[in-house]
């Protein structure tokens, strides 16, 4: 049990260290480019893509919120315009469908990219997928007249944000410990589960959907940790994996690619319908487009020879 004990604490250690390595310059830099009003020219730059889906071009401002920083400071700004630009639920459902899809970007490509995968194909996947699951959204929506009434926000704080330094700072802090405190559960939770032989059960119950999408049963219990909680505590569970070795990098880089355009499905979920969208688009939708691209783009992989592989997709 000492032997067990001491195990789990060196690995938690290990895996919280190389998240806040990640996590932390990052943090900083990002806050330097809001100071200096950096979103706003990315915002400039994604206003005629706005139109492609179907939203007003001052939704740019939303998304490249969303992207820098997270969902929750997207849904501040968007709030925010609310009462200026009323939308439908589809076109609020449109928004927060690549809101989903791409968000904190900073962060989650570069934990993506500490698994293996490569900064251009992460973000091509994440913007990129998000663009066209907006546009198939728009589409499916306006083609059925579906969801055109006017949107109602069902989230409207009424309180001032502190934008003081050491206020942000302390937030900083405060996500950091609860980092620390989700990975400590969770390798504890999964080493537990290889332990009892329940992983096995997992992966048995799991194997048909992962057979479907063509992804390994060694990467079950993480793939479904990193879709349920969300892209960096999955993505720091399988840098640990990587670093073992008992993972193929093409299996790495399947799950990594699942988690990272379909994670935090339910408390992401939430936060979006908080604005109004429909569950229709925020989850079901959602999920049957992840599950599409990743299923093809795994069995397209399985062509690709490991020059190509490992030259534009991954890295060793």
């Amino acid at each position: 049990m000492k032997n067990w004990l001491r195990a789990l604490a060196i690995d938690i250690f290990k895996i919280n260290l190389s998240l806040y390595k990640i996590m932390i310059p990052i943090i900083i830099a990002v806050k330097i480019i809001e100071e200096m009003g950096g979103i706003k020219y990315i915002a400039y730059a994604l206003s005629p893509l706005m139109q492609w889906v179907g939203l007003p071009d001052s939704m740019g401002l939303v998304w490249a919120t969303t992207l820098i920083t997270n969902i929750f400071g997207g849904m501040i700004i968007f709030v925010s315009m609310a009462a200026q630009e009323p939308l439908t639920i589809a076109q609020v459902t449109v928004l927060g469908g690549m809101m989903l899809l791409a968000h904190n970007l900073p962060v989650e490509v570069r934990i993506a990219q500490k698994t293996g995968v490569r900064i251009a194909f992460n973000l091509f996947l994440r913007v990129g997928g998000a663009l066209l699951f907006g546009f198939l959204l728009q589409l499916i929506y306006s083609t059925g007249n579906w969801l055109q009434e006017t949107n109602v926000l069902l989230w409207k704080p009424d309180v001032v944000v502190d934008q003081s330094l050491s206020a942000w700072a302390w937030l900083q802090l405060k996500t950091l410990a609860q980092v620390f405190v989700v990975i400590a559960t969770l390798v504890t939770f999964l080493k537990l589960l290889k332990s009892t032989g329940f992983e096995r059960i997992l992966i048995f119950l799991l194997s048909p959907i992962l057979r479907l999408l063509g992804l390994g049963n060694k990467t079950a219990s993480i793939t479904i940790i990193g879709m349920n909680l969300g892209l960096t505590y999955g993505g720091g569970l399988l840098i640990a994996e990587a670093k073992k070795g008992e993972l193929s990098q093409r299996e790495i880089f399947g799950a990594i690619s699942l988690i990272a355009i379909c994670h935090s499905l339910i408390e992401d979920t939430l936060l979006v319908m908080l604005l109004g969208a429909d569950i229709s688009g925020a989850l079901y939708l959602r999920l049957v487009f992840a599950f599409i691209v990743v299923g093809v783009g795994i069995r397209l992989l399985t062509t690709l020879s490991d020059a190509l592989f490992y030259r534009y997709l991954s890295v060793k």
